[in-house]
């Protein structure tokens, strides 16, 4: 297993590994590729014999710099069981393109038991607090369409606490 920022040639393998991985939301395909090229610093592809098994998209809010916001986070089965997911956001965190992040931001819907799983255990590991608040709610921003969206917020994060390489 490797990990590497993504390039533009990526964009088809991510948008197929994102929708073998329900209940992720699809992106258009150019925003994938946007996300590979203009954001390349703040997503991550993990790739096994060549191919795309895993993948991480966030950015660094523009109001908010000292937060890493992870916007998607899709494993392929065939890699699922080995903390792929904590590693590939611990790797984005460890890059100097992220010096200065004190918080991990995320948003979850409540029956995402996966995504809860994921984001709790990082809080733990990292030995900062977790706070759940409504940030898309149902009704106002979905107009009933979709579920409420979670804001995750784990930090602050301390020099200790923050990912290393051996986090990897």
């Amino acid at each position: 297993m490797s990990f590497r920022k993504p390039v533009g040639t990526d964009g088809p393998a991510i948008s197929a590994l994102i929708a073998a991985c329900p209940p992720l939301d699809p992106n258009s395909a150019y925003c994938n590729l946007l996300q590979c090229t203009d954001f390349a610093d703040s997503c991550i592809v993990a790739t096994r014999d060549g191919a795309v098994v895993g993948w991480v998209s966030g950015y660094r809010p523009p109001a908010a710099r000292d937060n890493f916001f992870v916007w998607q986070v899709a494993v392929s089965s065939a890699a699922r069981g080995q903390r792929l997911a904590s590693r590939m956001i611990s790797a984005l965190l460890a890059r100097p393109e992220q010096d200065g992040v004190t918080h991990l931001t995320t948003t979850i819907t409540d029956d995402n038991d996966a995504s809860w799983a994921l984001f709790q255990g990082l809080a733990r590991k990292w030995g900062a607090p977790l706070e759940k608040t409504a940030r898309f709610e149902r009704e106002a921003h979905f107009a009933g369409a979709h579920a409420t969206e979670w804001q995750a917020r784990i930090g602050p994060l301390t020099p200790k606490g923050l990912p290393q390489q051996e986090d990897i």
